[in-house]
């Protein structure tokens, strides 16, 4: 009788330990397959109006079912439930929305911390500067699962940029005083755009030289002694409020009419741009460069802007 021979048990073990090696390989090539299959979100909550324009730019407007207080464009996102502000978001608006996904600027630390208690999975970006606006773009659409929305997006606005540039070359840069329009007397102290801003940077790629230092705040108060001290060759005030009648106009001009010896005021070259996404880190930057280019160097533009445009006032 020929006995069977015996299996050592550590030949058993390694075995046992092979089988068990090739589940845990494919148990692992599994689940990213599953979630990638499954875990694309569909209940987009947005808490800045940057963000909210970077969705809907990228297509993915119906995903989205919250947006906050401040945000406006486009029409459709403004018919959408608010969940207040980045600094008092409602958690009970979040409850009753289900959201899959809470997007956030980093400096919203109230929004991560009551969505983390909440236990809904949130994105962090930023949209501090070009190149983050840029870099936060593509990381949105890749959360939602959507990479070549990105990709055209993004392309399409360094291409964009690059026109700007590009005409720009040849052009020396004009010494630029960027005001934000929250004041209707230029007698009293004003809020300025300092170096380091998105709105620096826009300044820049549209021929602008901005005549504050380094070692300012991103957005010093400034004094009209201070204005004169620099005379710039133009001033800009942007945002909202620059949105003025003619008699306002008028008005703004004379009260600027009195400090004589600033350049911007001796030929005139004192504006206002009153499209409030001037003010927004977006999408809509082109017709932000478009707008300040136009203002600075208008005689390279014969021909009407294609993108969307709102009245510059002289």
């Amino acid at each position: 009788m020929t006995e069977e021979p015996v299996k050592s048990p550590y030949t058993f073990q390694a075995t046992l330990r092979k089988a068990l090696a090739l589940h845990l390989i494919a148990l692992c090539l599994w689940i990213p397959a599953t979630q990638e299959a499954s875990a694309a979100p569909q209940r987009v909550i947005s808490t800045s109006p940057a963000i909210t324009e970077i969705l809907f730019a990228l297509g993915a407007g119906d995903r989205v079912v919250g947006v906050t207080d401040f945000c406006s464009y486009p029409e459709s996102a403004c018919r959408l439930p608010s969940i207040g502000g980045p600094l008092n978001p409602s958690r009970e608006a979040w409850i009753s929305l289900k959201p899959d996904l809470i997007i956030h600027q980093a400096d919203s630390e109230a929004i991560h911390d009551h969505a983390k208690i909440l236990g809904i999975p949130t994105l962090t970006v930023s949209v501090s500067n070009l190149k983050s606006i840029l870099t936060t773009t593509q990381i949105i659409a890749d959360s939602l699962h959507t990479p070549k929305a990105g990709q055209q997006l993004v392309q399409q606005l360094k291409t964009g940029i690059d026109h700007y540039q590009s005409r720009l070359d040849s052009q020396t840069p004009k010494q630029v005083l960027l005001l934000l329009g929250d004041s209707n007397d230029p007698a009293r102290d004003l809020y300025a755009v300092g170096k380091g801003t998105f709105l620096d940077e826009l300044l820049t790629v549209a021929g602008g030289e901005n005549v504050l230092s380094a070692n300012m705040a991103k957005y010093p108060k400034i004094s009209k002694e201070f204005i004169i001290s620099k005379s710039p060759e133009i001033i800009i005030e942007v945002g909202p409020m620059s949105k003025l009648s003619e008699v306002e106009l008028k008005k703004r001009r004379n009260d600027w009419g009195r400090f004589s010896t600033i350049r911007a005021v001796q030929n005139n070259h004192i504006y206002f741009i009153s499209a409030d996404h001037i003010l927004i880190p977006g999408p809509r930057l082109l017709s932000s460069i478009d707008k300040l280019t136009r203002t600075i160097h208008p005689n390279l533009f014969s021909e009407p802007s294609h993108l969307e445009q709102e009245k510059v006032s002289p």
